[in-house]
């Protein structure tokens, strides 16, 4: 479904990430896990053509089913996103507007990739704030994004990310900065999406623990490149890499036990 064919991005003019490949199938699950500046969120964002005003994809291609979406042109990008492809920034209050109260914003989103009527549209996205187990969905949509907690704005942005059941879901640290429980929902929610629509998906993170529960396969990525992949329990009990063994002795453990 997805084929990541040894891209490498600049940022101004010097490379980052450098000869990234990554083969997906659908209805699959891999984590990118590495820590910061290794080039996980870059590597997603250029799967949507989202890098920073300063970042170019300089050489190699990215096939979805079959088509090179750098080739696609802006119109085809923005239909294609948010509806076959959805991204959940690590910060869902940061792409939230701060000025207009999120029925607002989502009502518009919906709209945008689907020819419904205003009342229809805000059903439907009261539907999926209840699908997130969100508590007054409609006190929700008259709200501003400041007037909701961390985990509140994160599981709106993912119930946007989600309403259109898209084909490949690209997340970007989606459970970081949460409480426990609220990490828990979101996970068990993704991984639902996976079981119920067969949605492939990309995972940005630095818990280990979280990309053990739910990946099929583990990319471990340094200094912008690739240096270990494979299966979930070939990566987290034989190892291959000195940096991969270094992120797992620093997961934390009780009495001597480790829990990844």
């Amino acid at each position: 479904m997805l084929d990541i064919q040894n891209i490498t991005v600049a940022y101004h003019g010097q490379p980052f990430l450098q000869d990234f490949s990554l083969h997906m199938k659908r209805g699959e699950i891999i984590s990118l896990v590495g820590e910061s500046g290794s080039g996980k969120t870059t590597a997603i964002r250029s799967i949507l053509g989202l890098l920073p005003q300063e970042g170019e994809l300089v050489s190699g291609d990215i096939l979805f089913e079959g088509k090179s979406l750098p080739e696609y042109s802006e119109k085809e990008m923005q239909k294609l996103r948010g509806s076959r492809i959805s991204m959940i920034f690590q910060d869902s209050g940061a792409m939230l507007n701060p000025i207009r109260k999120i029925g607002s914003q989502y009502i518009e989103y919906i709209q945008k990739h689907e020819k419904l009527s205003h009342k229809a549209a805000e059903e439907k996205a009261v539907a999926m704030l209840e699908a997130m187990r969100l508590s007054e969905p409609e006190r929700i949509m008259k709200s501003y994004g400041f007037q909701l907690s961390g985990g509140m704005r994160q599981r709106v942005g993912i119930a946007m990310a989600m309403t259109f059941e898209p084909e490949l879901l690209l997340a970007d640290e989606p459970t970081a900065a949460l409480d426990v429980t609220t990490q828990a929902q979101i996970v068990r929610q993704m991984m639902e999406l996976r079981k119920n629509h067969g949605t492939s998906i990309i995972l940005v993170t630095h818990n280990l623990g979280v990309a053990a529960y739910m990946s099929d396969r583990i990319v471990v990525m340094q200094n912008g490149s690739i240096v270990e992949e494979g299966d979930r329990k070939t990566i987290l009990e034989q190892p291959g890499c000195a940096y991969t063994r270094k992120l797992l002795a620093a997961v934390p453990n009780m009495y001597g036990e480790g829990y990844v």
